[in-house]
């Protein structure tokens, strides 16, 4: 079972939703359960958040799987350091262009 994964459906607020399994290439529909939004709440056009759900993938644009449930980390392993690169602003001096024909071309649309 994979918990809290993120379902975008098209032209909705994402949900979050528990996953059966990973979907796979051959699915045509994603099967879950416990649907619920992002604040927790139950949305207004279900009736029972513990029943199994269909989505069809016609109407899902993406859905987001936390990577811990799809690969737990091992009981014994150790904490990885990770190096971040520092933020590099652009140099807030640089003068900027304007293309005179390109604004020309704008206002004439």
């Amino acid at each position: 079972m994979i918990h809290n994964a993120v379902i975008h459906i098209a032209n909705e607020q994402p949900l979050l939703a528990d996953l059966f399994e990973t979907p796979s290439t051959t699915d045509v529909s994603l099967v879950c359960t416990n649907v619920r939004m992002l604040d927790g709440k139950k949305p207004i056009f279900i009736d029972r958040t513990d029943s199994v759900f269909v989505f069809p993938y016609l109407h899902v644009r993406f859905i987001e799987i936390p990577a811990a449930a799809v690969a737990p980390e091992p009981a014994d392993a150790e904490p990885v350091a990770v190096a971040v690169a520092p933020v590099v602003d652009p140099e807030p001096d640089v003068e900027i262009e304007i293309d005179e024909d390109f604004l020309r071309r704008i206002r004439e649309v």
